[in-house]
């Protein structure tokens, strides 16, 4: 009975294995963008709450707190950039005024 329950349980891992490979190579080019998602918003996101909106640093580093953490986020208050790093990759977002907001810097 033993032998029967943990044959059963092998075939059922293999099948759920199988099932999420074929599962990732359809998303693959989904999973690929995913690592830049994190520190991208948060670049944005930080600085427009910070420079265009005008709130505390405190209360923006609430608002794009996010539920897997940066590595590292560092503002430029001088010159309005905001860094943010996560998962392998870093981006910098840079307040361009008033009317333009901020935007995401092309690598």
């Amino acid at each position: 009975m033993l032998k029967l329950l943990a044959k059963g349980f092998g075939l059922f891992l293999l099948v759920v294995v199988l099932l999420g490979s074929v599962w990732g190579w359809q998303n693959r080019q989904h999973l690929a963008a995913f690592p830049d998602i994190l520190p991208a918003y948060t670049a944005k996101e930080y600085c427009s709450c910070r420079f265009t909106a005008g709130y505390s640093a405190d209360y923006c580093a609430g608002f794009t707190r996010q539920w897997l953490p940066l590595k590292r986020l560092s503002v430029d208050e001088t010159n309005r950039h905001v860094t943010a790093e996560g998962m392998g990759r870093t981006h910098t977002a840079r307040w361009l005024g008033e009317r333009q907001g901020c935007q995401l810097q092309t690598p």
